[in-house]
């Protein structure tokens, strides 16, 4: 009886736990693409929202404009942004923590922030 209690007790923990990192990883942010850099070597710059300075570059610089960026990452997910979002828009993504897709994308070089995040857009 004792270890079912037990057992009982370890599984409302883990639910309780998951159901934080689920509503965590949901956090919406507001982002502006600041570079698309060729091959998908793209710069995406928080403008909305508190996220962990620990998952970004807080100060950046793009070696080719030499331009200094705030708050910025690489695009971890390529494969999984939208074609219709150009260079210089803003929109809404949350933090994905899904295996990204794989896909084809070229090897061509462009400077990009040494951070990068999988993210994915999201209605506002």
């Amino acid at each position: 009886m004792k270890l079912f209690l037990l057992l009982a007790g370890l599984s409302v923990l883990t639910l309780s736990v998951s159901d934080c990192n689920d509503k965590k990883n949901t956090e919406k942010y507001k982002g502006k693409l600041e570079i698309a850099g060729i091959c998908m070597n793209y710069t995406i710059r928080i403008t909305e929202g508190e996220i962990d300075t620990a998952k970004i570059s807080a100060n950046w610089t793009d070696e080719v404009t030499n331009k200094n960026y705030i708050n910025v990452f690489r695009l971890g997910s390529p494969c999984d942004f939208p074609s219709t979002i150009k260079q210089g828009d803003e929109f809404y993504f949350i933090i994905d923590t899904a295996k990204p897709k794989e896909c084809m994308v070229c090897m061509a070089y462009y400077p990009t922030p040494p951070r990068s995040l999988n993210i994915k857009v999201v209605e506002k």
